[in-house]
């Protein structure tokens, strides 16, 4: 063999373990650690026009990555997306692509959330979803036309989460809409990681009654944990306990049980629901078992989309109970999200900058 022809068969040989080594590359994941909910934009608002416009800018995708997070969580309602008669509003989709593109560009993943729809609010005391078989063909057609939009975007990059605390009264509903919603993007996205929580608000308690399909690795479990809900929720105006201005404790007894004879009935059942026994790190991880050990089970990765605690109570307790939170999620390797950046949980200060304490703990490693 001459030293011409030798050299010949080299290159050919480092050209063919090149593509072999190339091809076997593994694709890169969706994978994600701690983010913050973008809200209260493009879901639970009466923004629009140029208020809209300048409530969330692409300047904001740069501060949360800035801050330390490494994803977003965009919630989008019905109402701002189409209107009443299905057509596309063209502002929110832009609002939405600009939010996208935005995270994109500062190396951020986006879970992209169908929120609230007419026939579905998890607030609500009926909701037509579960009972009307046009409704779900709307929340399927919502999502072929979401899924036309967004998968223009990596697979590595954007997920899809399909429906916000789903408020079923027979598991078996949202079971069978999931399998119904997952068949249809399949169909076009094989790959695409979506996110499923679990059915009633997605409690860490109801995921024994969720189904989820068998050998499909594109998925992200997730639910959410306002636990203990007297804590989280003090004195949020939208609640039973509103009334209570009282302190609380953690860890510990909530609130004392002797101040619930000077509220009103419903205000005083909900506390007992809600704030009796003793709450600390061990009782947190013992609440969230449910979901820890059913993601074990299904070799799937566990997420906790929504958490966050009203800034009325000692910020010393909100910040030893978010450190808890926060261990506990590191300690079982569920990736979080908190809610939110602006409005009613915020990690933003009243002068829009980053509360410092708060998010070193949400942001550390």
């Amino acid at each position: 063999m001459t030293r011409k022809t030798a050299g010949s068969v080299l290159l050919v040989l480092l050209s063919l373990y090149f593509i072999t080594c190339t091809s076997e590359q593994p694709a890169e994941k969706f994978e994600i650690r701690s983010g913050v909910n973008v809200s209260h934009w493009l879901s639970q608002s009466e923004k629009r026009g140029e208020e809209r416009l300048a409530y969330i800018t692409e300047a904001d995708f740069a501060k949360i990555a800035a801050i330390g997070f490494d994803h977003v969580r965009i919630p989008v309602d019905e109402v701002q997306l189409w209107d009443s008669t299905g057509h596309k509003e063209e502002e929110a989709f832009k609002l939405l692509h600009m939010a996208v593109k935005a995270a994109l560009a500062n190396k951020l993943r986006v879970i992209v959330d169908l929120h609230i729809i007419r026939s579905h609010y998890f607030n609500a005391k009926s909701n037509t979803l579960w009972t009307d078989p046009r409704e779900q063909e709307k929340l399927a057609d919502m999502w072929w036309q979401l899924s036309a939009e967004l998968r223009r975007y990596p697979e590595s990059m954007v997920a899809y989460e399909l429906l916000n605390e789903a408020v079923a009264d027979n598991p078996e509903d949202w079971n069978a809409l999931v399998a119904k919603l997952i068949q249809q993007i399949r169909a076009d996205e094989p790959e695409r990681t979506l996110v499923i929580g679990s059915n009633r608000w997605q409690a860490a308690s109801t995921f024994p009654d969720l189904r989820v399909p068998e050998n499909d690795a594109h998925i992200i479990l997730s639910y959410h944990f306002y636990t203990p809900f007297a804590l989280t929720h003090h004195q949020a105006w939208w609640t039973d306990i509103s009334e209570y201005a009282g302190p609380v404790s953690y860890p510990g007894q909530i609130v004392d049980t002797l101040v619930y004879r000077d509220l009103s009935p419903k205000a005083a059942g909900t506390m007992r629901t809600w704030a009796n026994g003793y709450f600390d790190k061990a009782r947190l991880e013992r609440e969230m078992a449910p979901a820890i050990q059913y993601a074990r089970e299904k070799k799937l990765p566990l997420y906790c989309g929504e958490f966050g605690v009203y800034p009325t109570i000692d910020n010393e307790i909100r910040l030893r109970y978010y450190q808890d939170l926060t261990d506990i999620f590191r300690a079982n390797n569920i990736a979080y999200c908190h809610w939110c950046y602006k409005g009613d949980f915020p990690i933003l200060d009243e002068k829009g900058e980053p509360d410092s304490k708060l998010v070193a703990i949400l942001t550390a490693m």
